[in-house]
């Protein structure tokens, strides 16, 4: 399967500058589409309309938020609706009201179910013999209700049962026509049995259930084939499926349109339907039965290929669902992994784990082989980076899939892969805190590199020894090993290796982490000069995640400065591109930042609420990394509310967690922030910084590597 061997670039290089180039032409498109939109406004109002978010994909998804975020002074109506269990952003926006769509009130329900039934005919006439009598408060005559009184408790029925849900009692109505206990009579409606006769399903898919039921055998089967196509579907698609005459299948369709089963589209080219509700289709579908499901699905496979293949890439999607529905695992490994690469492209990093695990799931079932234990790794070695960024780096399940590629790779001998999954598997120690394993993984990865006499290897290693080295404290062997992979970096020709190496960019990545180093030897203007050369090479490469990495570092270098209203304007970036993007472990970090930045401008309850927020947030993805400066920014907000034990206690846990892990990066600052809070602690005043005894300020002033290591080696 060739495509294996392009999966985010592992042996292929072209394939992720692609990717890249497509995000960007991606992105711009949509800006583009807003502009359009916003201009069209300013010559009349507009009404822009999005229905069933709970379904939306990601890429309509990102429209959607761009246009929220741009209307508030438009002449714009943007109308949306959603189930509840729909997320947004939106409810801080002054601009953003919510109505709550209640089943139909009684007389609003009357009032529908007077359009559906129509005008009531004459009463019927007495029969003789007959007698009249009161039942529930409806007139009978020999067994059955009066017209003009039966149509009035049928409402009554129908929405005690339906309890007001619109697209139940149009079902209801529907069912009752079906089964012939209600007749039309011209523009009106008449009932043929008493009340107590009816047989009313309890719920709105037995409705469906029964409606189905009734219809004749190849309507039925039309119907339930209609539904193993999908929500939409072309008609030329239906026409590759069943193998009927064209006369015969038109008739079959129109009949299903009669029966509001389903609708044809207005669309240009060819015609397209959809079914009526998805309900409608859910009920239909789950009424196939299971062997005949997977035929379907495999010949609506097959179909999708000849129809289209030339343009494969437009339907891996559809693909990817009907061959994972069917009994061909082969060909449904092949386009989940490259749906999963195609989603990666697109930025849809949740639709990309889902479809690369299920691949991976799949691939089981097939026997084991070489063939397969190589697909099997391409696969895992994708899937990792696509679980850091939805997962976090330290999460169990990117070790997960990082350590079974490493033990892959053991099985297949020493391929070329088993350079990215240690790599991979040097991000999870590294974000958990085992320093200690994660410079081993480094050093080993060092080894590899010199061995391949590969100059891209060699930067990737020495990165890696800069980053360990860099939160272990050794400051100056940090600077040295970011320097040599900075040396080797080549824009152009290392961008597409983001995909392959964590989802970040090797250059934004050295650069961030060299600004950091630098900040802690005492250089902070070279380390703003290097913080803001990372930043531009991710905004210039529009690559989200790595975007979200050089966005944070960048807003936690303002902190180290001391700009807390930068500092906040950064983390709220970060928030944003969080909330597009599906980024938790970012927006957890982008959290504490902004809590420190707003304790630090007055908003100290708020800001300490934050950063406790964040903190638990971080910790529930398992990384460790880090978390005693978060710990004594804790502490530092709770100094300025004159919490001064909170803050104490925040210190030291932090102060263990750094002995703990070797994590001593920042261990000056929290024992200056410590002799700050103990000092108001002994002469009790509000707290404020003391210029003359902080060791950031001394960080400011001297540029000498030897006054500002304060971390022990």
């Amino acid at each position: 399967m060739p495509y294996l061997f392009s999966l985010l670039g592992i042996v292929d290089g072209d394939d992720p500058l692609a990717q890249m180039d497509g995000q960007i032409k991606k992105r711009r498109t949509l800006e583009a589409i807003k502009r359009i939109i916003l201009r069209e406004s300013l010559n009349q109002p507009l009404t822009v309309i999005f229905e069933d978010l709970h379904w939306i994909d990601e890429q309509t998804q990102e429209l959607l938020n761009l246009l929220a975020d741009s209307i508030g002074t438009a002449k714009i109506l943007l109308l949306v609706n959603y189930r509840p269990e729909y997320s947004h952003q939106w409810s801080s926006k002054t601009y953003y009201t919510q109505l709550r769509l209640d089943p139909l009130a009684k007389e609003s329900a009357e009032e529908m179910l007077s359009a559906l039934l129509g005008t009531s005919p004459a009463p019927a006439t007495q029969s003789q013999g007959a007698s009249w009598e009161r039942s529930s408060g409806d007139l009978q005559v020999a067994g059955r209700v009066r017209a003009s009184d039966s149509l009035e408790g049928l409402k009554r029925l129908i929405i005690d049962r339906t309890e007001g849900n619109p697209f139940f009692m149009e079902e209801t109505v529907q069912v009752l026509l079906d089964a012939g206990a209600l007749v039309r009579d011209g523009a009106a409606v008449r009932l043929t049995k008493s009340l107590d006769e009816l047989k009313i399903p309890p719920t709105v898919q037995a409705i469906l259930a029964a409606r189905i039921d009734r219809l004749p055998v190849e309507e039925k089967e039309l119907l339930q084939t209609l539904a193993v196509l999908g929500r939409e579907f072309p008609l030329g698609l239906v026409k590759h499926v069943i193998f009927t005459p064209d006369d015969t299948l038109e008739r079959g369709l129109s009949r299903l349109q009669a029966g509001e089963f389903i609708y044809e589209q207005p669309v240009t080219g060819d015609v397209e339907y959809i079914f009526k509700h998805a309900l409608t289709q859910e009920v239909a579908y789950s009424s196939v039965l299971i062997e005949r499901r997977k035929l379907l699905h495999e010949r609506a496979g097959l179909a999708l290929e000849s129809m289209f293949a030339e343009q494969l890439d437009d339907h891996l999607g559809d693909l990817a669902r009907h061959y994972s529905r069917s009994d061909n695992v082969e060909k449904a490994v092949e386009y989940l992994g490259r749906a999963g690469q195609q989603a990666i492209q697109r930025s849809a990093i949740a639709d990309a784990t889902s479809s690369l695990s299920a691949a991976i799931d799949l691939l089981q079932e097939l026997p084991d082989s070489p063939e397969r234990i190589q697909q099997e790794l391409l696969l895992q070695l994708a899937v990792g980076p696509a679980l850091i960024a939805v997962r976090g780096n330290a999460a169990p399940e990117v070790e997960a899939a990082y350590t079974r590629a490493r033990d892959l790779c053991e099985r297949l001998g020493d391929p070329p892969e088993l350079f990215p999954a240690l790599y991979g598997l040097w991000i999870n120690h590294l974000l958990r805190a085992q320093l200690r394993t994660a410079c081993e993984l480094a050093e080993r990865l060092l080894q590899r590199a010199h061995s391949a006499h590969d100059p891209t290897l060699v930067m990737y290693a020495r990165y890696t020894l800069g980053n360990t080295s860099s939160f272990m404290g050794e400051l100056l062997l940090a600077r040295e090993h970011l320097e040599m992979a900075l040396s080797l970096y080549d824009r152009e020709r290392h961008r597409p290796l983001a995909f392959r190496y964590g989802g970040i960019d090797p250059g934004v990545s050295c650069l961030m982490i060299c600004a950091w180093t630098l900040w802690h030897l005492g250089y902070p203007d070279q380390a703003l000069e290097r913080g803001n050369e990372a930043l531009a090479l991710a905004q210039a490469q529009s690559h989200p995640f790595g975007l979200g990495f050089a966005e944070y570092f960048f807003g936690v270098l303002r902190q180290f400065r001391g700009e807390a209203r930068a500092a906040q304007e950064t983390a709220e970036s970060l928030i944003a591109l969080c909330a597009e993007s599906g980024f938790t472990y970012w927006l957890r970090l982008a959290t504490i930042l902004r809590g420190w930045a707003m304790a630090e401008q007055g908003q100290h309850e708020e800001g300490i609420a934050q950063i406790r927020e964040g903190l638990a947030g971080t910790r529930a993805t398992g990384s460790e990394l880090n978390r005693p400066y978060w710990l004594s920014l804790l502490a530092e907000a709770c100094g300025e509310t004159g919490h001064l034990d909170q803050g104490l206690s925040a210190l030291t846990e932090a102060l263990a967690g750094a002995d703990e892990h070797e994590d001593r990066h920042y261990e000056a600052e929290m024992h200056r922030v410590k002799g700050e809070l103990l000092l108001n602690q002994a002469i009790p005043t509000p707290w404020k910084p003391r210029p003359a005894l902080s060791a950031r300020l001394l960080l400011r002033a001297s540029r000498a590597p030897n006054h500002s290591n304060f971390a022990r080696r």
